[in-house]
């Protein structure tokens, strides 16, 4: 089993937020204070003993997804934030809570374009016991940064759920979007056991803002800032110990800002005196390996060492032409070693990998998001991913989600499931442009040991967008009676263009 960052489980991977301290909004007149509030007695203790995404302490994983285009309060684009509390039965709708800018004890006010929810992730930044929800403002107007500068803030766990919220960083620059979808994540990259947030500026340099954090936002270490020496866009992030010296390690999904499709992973590997600089991943051929537009780390083979697994979900460009598998999207597996990520024995797998149900179609958006958790109970991560673009018949981009096993090998298409809204005992109806699978999620809602699969479709009713949840078994994703479905009418929400599902947390 590899060695844990102490945020970690073996269920979902972490994310983690960068913070700012000094940090001014012009919305509100709110600013990140620079005191530093020592967490309650005990916590560090019963800190790494609940899942991380336990928002209220029961034990149970709970799901936090967004709608960053939904109406509030009459703005239009404000965005809002759905949670659903996990219990031995799962998700349950009856306990839901919505969170916006304009829900008391949240910093800022919803305004239009603000972008509520652009980014999620979660993690105890405070050491109470409690898992915190982190989250991106991406399209905020702050002093700091001007117009589409982005926020980044918290939302305090408890006993009671989550309440309550500080700002923890702004943009500095004009359009950064600060806290934007693919840039936000958490995880212990200095490895003194408190948790720090990661987010990226201007673009492509990573933001770290140093744990523990104090109730009003503070980061008792201040942050670093990684410069990219290229022009380069950071895609997506995820943490995790890619080479094993118990040190949590940051991960990225990186284009040239010059050539849309080309792809590539980088990662940078966490010290006592944070990140170091970035390294690329390399393939057999010696340069740079082809990646994708998201990724996650996880210990798939089970070696005890994290690996990263990436999504490349365009196809039809250049690339294609000097890239393995490239028809419909793909997913690639790269091995973690004691030497760092091994890109020279990389698996790639698309729809017509042995196993993998379907075929590969251009259009088909594999690829689009991936996570890693053990689904079915062997004690091997696997790894669900995204369809977005997948026609079921004549019904064009309705959807699918596919999970690929891991093994002591690596991942194999062998034994691969789908699941899509034709699915026996799933709720609804595939329509045309319902994209479900445009986000997924993995965590263990009912307490089973095995990691349950979300998936969000923000197309659902005219671009209202929908959640499903699957409680999952040792033999399939999907069990009689233990899907729950939810929407704008469970959640009494603004529908209007409000594609939900478009953001599930970490």
């Amino acid at each position: 089993m590899a060695v844990p960052s102490p945020h970690r489980t073996p269920l979902t991977r972490p994310a983690r937020l960068a913070l700012a301290t000094g940090v001014a909004l012009v919305a509100g007149a709110l600013a990140v204070p620079t005191a530093y509030a020592a967490p309650a007695a005990g916590a560090a203790a019963t800190g790494t003993t609940r899942p991380h995404d336990d928002f209220n302490g029961d034990g149970y994983a709970d799901l936090a997804v967004a709608a960053p285009t939904a109406t509030v309060g009459g703005s239009k684009g404000a965005g809002y934030v759905a949670v659903l509390y996990g219990s031995a039965n799962g998700l349950r709708t009856a306990t839901k809570q919505l969170l916006s800018q304009n829900t008391a004890g949240v910093p800022g006010s919803a305004e239009p374009d603000d972008a509520f929810g652009s980014a999620l992730a979660t993690a105890d930044l405070d050491r109470d016991g409690y898992a915190d929800l982190v989250v991106g403002v991406s399209g905020e107007d702050t002093a700091d940064g001007g117009a589409g500068s982005g926020l980044v803030e918290v939302v305090w766990g408890g006993p009671e759920g989550l309440s309550g919220g500080a700002a923890l960083a702004s943009g500095r620059n004009v359009l950064d979007g600060l806290g934007a979808e693919g840039r936000l994540t958490t995880g212990d990259i200095d490895g003194d056991g408190d948790l720090d947030v990661v987010t990226v500026e201007r673009l492509h340099d990573p933001r770290v803002l140093k744990g523990p954090f104090g109730r009003d936002g503070a980061a008792a270490q201040g942050e670093q800032v990684v410069k990219d020496e290229f022009d380069s866009r950071v895609l997506d992030l995820a943490t995790g110990d890619v080479n094993g010296d118990g040190i949590t390690d940051l991960a990225a999904a990186q284009n040239d800002n010059e050539e849309f499709d080309a792809r590539r992973v980088v990662y940078w590997l966490g010290s006592r005196d944070g990140l170091t600089p970035y390294r690329d991943v390399e393939g057999t051929d010696g340069y740079r390996l082809k990646g994708g537009e998201n990724l996650d780390v996880g210990d798939v083979d089970a070696d005890g060492i994290d690996d990263i697994v990436t999504g490349r979900a365009v196809d039809g460009y250049d690339s294609d032409l000097d890239t393995p598998l490239p028809r419909g999207g793909r997913v690639t597996w790269i091995p973690g070693t004691e030497a760092g990520p091994d890109g020279t024995r990389a698996v790639h797998l698309n729809q017509d990998s042995a196993g993998v149900p379907g075929s590969a179609e251009r259009g088909d958006g594999f690829g689009t998001d991936v996570r890693i958790a053990d689904v079915d109970g062997d004690d091997h991560p696997d790894v669900v991913t995204g369809l977005p673009g997948e026609d079921l018949g004549a019904v064009k981009d309705a959807g699918a989600v596919v999970v690929l096993h891991g093994t002591a090998a690596g991942l194999t298409g062998a034994g691969a499931q789908a699941v899509t809204q034709r699915t026996a005992n799933v709720p609804g109806t595939a329509e045309t442009t319902d994209a479900f699978g445009r986000a997924v999620h993995l965590g263990d809602a009912d307490g089973d040991g095995l990691a349950d699969l979300a998936a969000g479709a923000p197309g659902e009713n005219s671009g209202a967008g929908s959640v499903w949840y699957f409680r999952s078994s040792p033999e399939t994703v999907v069990t009689p009676n233990g899907t729950t479905t939810f929407g704008a009418g469970t959640l009494g929400t603004d529908p209007t263009n409000a594609r939900l599902g478009t953001t599930l947390a970490d």
